[in-house]
């Protein structure tokens, strides 16, 4: 398990024994000389754990524990302490460290077996915490959301990210989850407790944008009766979401880089500065590179967001978590639903869902499934799913054409092509023969098979 350390340790020789050990065990370390100074890197650096001297000069380890531990994002403290010291380091245990070690150490192994447990407690914490907040939030949990391997690199980027106070770009098509992913890395962040605030740069007109930003002073504009705080201002402390920021016209483009070089701004109307501290999470479906080149994205304002860029893959490329966010899916709505149980799938239609291509991504999906459960009597079949996705599922022998066809047309090419041999037919189409005969019945195709 990776991880970042760091040794606040006086003797200078000790802390370098630990250094050694702990670079040669594959983890990232940092030291400090003092409590003091161990402090000031806490502070501006982002540590998993903290390996402590009890007795040190300027600012004892003990100290040093007790100004974090109000912190929300603190890292667990392992103790190394004399042997005449252990009531000391009994104490930090109930106050809330993970653990102590006499000095001098009985050997390497009893180190690393002690940071290998205080990791898996933190591990567990963060995965308690964050199923909590998503489920708080409203959101599916952690596990539906990076569902499929190619989510793997997100969730890494996303961990990696969450804890540090950078700007972050999200790339994706429209439904791939910019917003939730958006609201994963402010949960996980120290930001967790104030708010997050989003905000669709193409769903308000160009006029009122800049007022939902920043806000207005009253008579700024006609209407406006009185004062109104924007959205920079209701994030203060936490996190602003700016989606499809491709969208923003040229004139807010210099105004929300002002706010992310200086950190101040002025409400619409008014002339007095407002201060903030607000962490700035962008998102588009656009590829700002070319924007920026075609003079309509500002090049200073795309380097200022694009300081930690994450692409979302597509649903068509992550095909492998169709079936488990199908069954996410039939579970959530079956419950709003107030079905007696939860409303299942068939293996015929989860085949479907996985030979389609998936244009609108996972909200498409989302949709679907909540109106097979609608639909649906017991499971969801392929009469319940969208004619068009039948259209997508012929065998690749048939003609190019057939697959830009509609449903009723790629039937019925399908039944000339097998001289109206409904079995061959349905296994051309991916569907079941029971399938093709309703279809049949439905589009008033029913035809005799020949000889």
């Amino acid at each position: 398990m990776s991880a970042t350390i760091l040794i606040v340790e006086d003797d200078a020789v000790f802390s370098e024994l630990l250094t050694t050990i702990l670079d040669g065990a594959g983890y990232t370390v940092a030291t400090a000389a003092d409590g003091g100074e161990g402090l000031r890197r806490i502070q501006r650096e982002r540590f998993d754990l903290v390996i402590c001297d009890l007795k040190m000069p300027v600012r004892s380890g003990l100290d040093l524990f007790r100004a974090l531990r109000g912190e929300p994002v603190a890292p667990l403290f392992i103790f190394i302490t004399a042997f005449g010291r252990l009531e000391e380091a009994v104490s930090a245990i109930k106050e809330g460290a993970f653990d102590f070690l006499s000095k001098p150490l009985k050997d390497p192994a009893s180190l690393l077996e002690t940071i290998r447990r205080a990791l898996e407690q933190l591990e567990m914490e963060r995965m308690s915490i964050s199923l909590q907040e998503t489920e708080k939030a409203g959101l599916p949990p952690e596990d539906m959301i990076f569902a499929g391997r190619a989510m793997v690199g997100v969730r890494k980027l996303v961990q990696d990210v969450a804890r540090t106070p950078a700007t972050v770009l999200l790339h994706g098509e429209s439904g791939t989850g910019k917003e939730l992913i958006a609201r994963m890395i402010h949960l996980a962040s120290p930001r967790r407790n104030a708010p997050f605030i989003p905000l669709n740069c193409a769903a308000i007109p160009e006029n009122l944008l800049e007022s939902e930003l920043f806000g207005h002073e009253r008579g700024a504009f006609t209407g406006a009766v009185q004062g109104r705080r924007g959205k920079f201002e209701l994030a203060q402390g936490g996190t602003i979401f700016l989606d499809e920021i491709g969208e923003m016209p040229a004139l807010l483009q210099v105004k929300l880089l002002r706010v992310l070089q200086e950190r101040v701004f002025e409400r619409l109307g008014g002339s007095m500065q407002i201060k903030v501290d607000v962490r700035v999470i962008a998102a588009t479906n656009r590829d700002l590179a070319v924007e920026v080149a075609e003079k309509r994205f500002r090049e200073d304002l795309f380097y200022r967001l694009n300081v930690f860029p994450i692409t979302l893959p597509p649903l068509r490329e992550r095909i492998d978590a169709v079936p488990q966010l199908t069954r996410h899916f039939c579970a959530r709505f079956s419950a709003s639903a107030g079905t007696r149980r939860p409303i299942g799938i068939t293996s015929e239609a989860l085949a479907l869902l996985q030979r389609h291509t998936w244009p609108g991504n996972v909200r498409e999906l989302q949709n679907i499934i909540e109106r097979g459960v609608i639909l649906a009597r017991g499971e969801i079949t392929p009469a319940e799913l969208p004619a068009e996705l039948m259209v997508l599922n012929v065998l690749p022998e048939a003609s190019e054409g057939i697959f830009k066809l509609r449903e009723k047309e790629t039937i019925w090419k399908a039944l000339q092509q097998f001289k109206g041999n409904r079995r061959q037919t349905a296994q051309a189409l991916g569907i079941s023969l029971r399938t093709l005969q309703y279809r049949l019945k439905e589009l008033g195709l029913l035809v005799k098979e020949r000889a």
